[in-house]
């Protein structure tokens, strides 16, 4: 892994252990329910939106694992090259 590479995931990684992360991850959480609900779309461009948004909040929701994978991969990409 480069140093770039090495530091960009570090980074990452100290954003998922700080407060601001975990509160972050907690009230998207709380929101996900309300905003999934298409009972309360009031009409198609409403729901389309709301779609969109919970595009954005699942990638959020799901990027330090989306992190963890790549940075496992990366990892094992170098053990491979040292073969």
């Amino acid at each position: 892994m480069t140093p770039e590479t090495e530091k960009y995931f570090r980074n990452l990684n100290d954003m998922f252990r700080s407060e601001g992360w975990k509160i972050l991850i907690e009230d998207m959480k709380a929101s996900l329910a309300g905003i999934n609900s298409v009972e309360f779309a009031k009409d198609e461009q409403d729901l389309f939106f709301r779609k969109g948004q919970l595009v954005v909040m699942n990638n959020i929701l799901n990027l330090e694992t989306q992190v963890a994978a790549a940075q496992e991969l990366a990892e094992q990409e170098d053990q491979d090259e040292n073969i």
